[in-house]
């Protein structure tokens, strides 16, 4: 029974195995460069409200940001995103903390932007048994990870954006945090025969954001868009590309769990949806939903030049599965003896 603890509960949430304490020797890592008022104000109990209540604007946070960090701490912080993310997914985060200085100099309210308003949060106590979790977040991300100590993990919800998705001027010229993610969506549309597409495009608007918005929990969206069982082989491919575009953000434990509860029993279980403009630079929305998660892709501000995605799990975010699957195995485990 104990043997199969880990793979079972990999299939049923979603969670990464053979963490091994990375994750959790970097947090500690992290908190032991702080000094001890700023190590206080880095970690709330687990079961804090706050721990549920993410979001990805410019906004007041919980936490220890980048700006209160001396360069030890920082240097923490930039290892334990490693631990967490693929070289990709890493890339994607700098580059978006990158964009807050090109919004500095194109904003008539630049001033703002704050490329160190970038906030740490630890809930409970990191341990090799118990549950705990961490978040790092500041406008345009929010990553929130749940373990249940160190074999087990979850990475939902995440989101990444970016403003401007390209940058037209100065030093950063050409930079697009989130080109993959704007183009596995877009080589797929145009794949479509016009048949097709007449399926997938349910919208001829966006809905000027991601429609699950910040909630802490979501439920399935209507079955819009095509079905992959109307698909042909190499269209399913461009499908499944685009789902690894997201998954493949984090580090590869977490990345093919999250594949693990993309694949669908059945084709017709598995929706791409398009909103909006079918023509290039002007705003458009997509969504791939299965039976357990959704991906929310919105590029609807600055007239398509500014993209929104996430990651939601139907049952998982926060850790919601993990935990209940995690406890409810091993006392299972523990009554077999």
């Amino acid at each position: 029974m104990k043997l199969l603890l880990v793979p079972l509960l990999c299939a049923l949430t979603g969670v990464a195995a053979g963490q091994d304490g990375k994750m959790r020797v970097a947090v500690e890592n992290v908190l032991s460069e702080l000094p001890a008022p700023l190590r206080a104000q880095a970690t709330k109990p687990f079961e804090d409200r706050d721990r549920v209540e993410w979001h990805y604007v410019p906004r007041r946070r919980n936490g220890v940001s980048f700006k209160e960090m001396d360069k030890p701490a920082r240097d923490a912080t930039h290892a334990l995103l490693r631990s967490a993310l693929s070289a990709t997914g890493y890339r994607k985060v700098t580059n978006i903390i990158e964009l807050e200085l090109v919004l500095r100099e194109i904003e008539t309210f630049g001033w703002m932007r704050d490329q160190e308003r970038y906030h740490l949060t630890v809930y409970g106590t990191p341990d090799a048994a118990k549950r705990w979790g961490w978040r790092f977040e500041g406008h345009h991300l929010s990553l929130n990870f749940t373990l249940a100590g160190d074999k087990l993990a979850v990475d939902t919800p995440s989101f990444f954006g970016a403003n401007p998705a390209t940058v037209q001027k100065g030093a950063s010229k050409g930079l697009r945090a989130l080109g993959e993610e704007h183009d596995a969506g877009w080589a797929l549309l145009e794949s479509l025969s016009a048949a097709q597409r007449k399926e997938a495009v349910f919208e001829e608007r966006t809905y000027g954001d991601i429609v699950t918005a910040n909630k802490d929990k979501v439920e399935p969206l209507g079955a819009a868009g095509i079905s992959a069982a109307n698909l042909d082989e190499k269209q399913r491919a461009l499908l499944w590309k685009l789902i690894e575009t997201y998954a493949r953000n984090f580090e590869p434990g977490l990345a093919e769990a999250r594949l693990a509860r993309a694949k669908p029993g059945r084709a017709e279980d598995l929706r791409f949806g398009w909103a909006g403009s079918t023509a290039r630079g002007k705003p458009h929305y997509y969504r791939v939903q299965g039976p357990l998660f959704l991906i929310e892709y919105d590029a609807s501000q600055n007239d398509g030049n500014h993209i929104h995605t996430v990651w939601r799990d139907f049952g998982g975010d926060f850790g919601r599965d993990l935990l209940r699957e995690h406890y409810s195995a091993a006392r299972g485990t523990r009554h077999s003896h």
